[in-house]
């Protein structure tokens, strides 16, 4: 049970399992920590290059020809944005760029990008095709860069309104090896009292890497979710706490719904 926080450490005596992937884990953890608390980093998915860098470097030779660019996720825009400006030396000009949320934005704004169509508020595929830019697109070329196997709502939906779609994959997601026995016996010991989990591969890696003795733990410990979709696997996974939603999927997002979690627990 966390031990109560004091001032200007609103986590203190809280843990937290940390499941983001290694490129990405270390900034949470640090903001975790930063508030009195632990951070157990445990990464859930690994990033890897695509099966076949070819055909996304086929795209990148053929860039000038679409009409808009959008990045699904901060992994996307690190990929491709490196082999873009290796292999063009600028962006083209007549290319607009947009991205699904503020972190593949500012991911965007470190290699140049400006003017950037990205949502406010809501940071998924439904708002960014809510925006007045996604509506008029019939005749439009558009390139979407995301990771092997994405969702693909965004691209039907822009097919269904009359737009030209390519996909460009970036990189693909794996599943780490790594042995949970460690982190099932700090379970067992009551030393994890939080789970963030940023994606729905990820909950899914998280809960077929645990088997059933770690599901079990799973289920009864409260869990920060970062959409309506993941809260809704949870429930659909057998996960008893109520899943609490993050208001944006961003580390600074994330520890805030942490602290809000840890400010209704009962202190001892």
């Amino acid at each position: 049970m966390p031990e109560s926080a004091s001032p200007g450490h609103a986590l203190q005596g809280v843990s937290v399992l940390v499941t983001r992937p290694r490129e990405q884990a270390e900034k949470l953890a640090l903001l975790i920590e930063g508030e009195g608390g632990e951070a157990i980093r445990f990464p859930v998915i690994e990033i890897a290059e695509p099966n076949d860098t070819q055909a996304l470097l086929t795209v990148i030779d053929r860039l000038d020809r679409f009409g808009l660019a959008i990045f699904i996720s901060p992994n996307a825009v690190n990929r491709a944005m490196n082999l873009i400006l290796a292999r063009r030396n600028a962006w083209p000009r007549n290319v607009r760029i947009a991205c699904v949320g503020r972190g593949s934005a500012r991911e965007l704004k470190h290699f140049g990008a400006e003017n950037v169509i990205v949502p406010t508020g809501r940071f998924d595929s439904e708002a960014l095709l809510a925006l007045p830019e996604l509506q008029q697109v019939t005749g439009n070329r558009i390139v979407i860069f995301r990771g092997e196997g994405g969702r693909e709502l965004l691209g039907d939906t822009l097919k269904a309104r009359g737009a030209d779609i390519e996909y460009a994959e970036c990189y693909r997601r794996t599943r780490p090896r790594t042995d949970v026995t460690p982190l099932l016996h700090r379970w067992a010991r009551g030393e994890i009292d939080i789970v963030s989990l940023t994606s729905v591969d990820g909950l899914h890696n998280l809960f077929d890497m645990l088997g059933p003795a770690g599901q079990r733990w799973l289920a009864r410990t409260p869990v920060i979710v970062v959409s309506a979709r993941m809260a809704e696997v949870c429930r659909e996974l057998g996960i008893k706490t109520e899943p609490l939603v993050a208001a944006q999927a961003s580390d600074e997002a994330i520890l805030e719904a942490i602290k809000t979690w840890r400010g209704t627990q009962k202190t001892l």
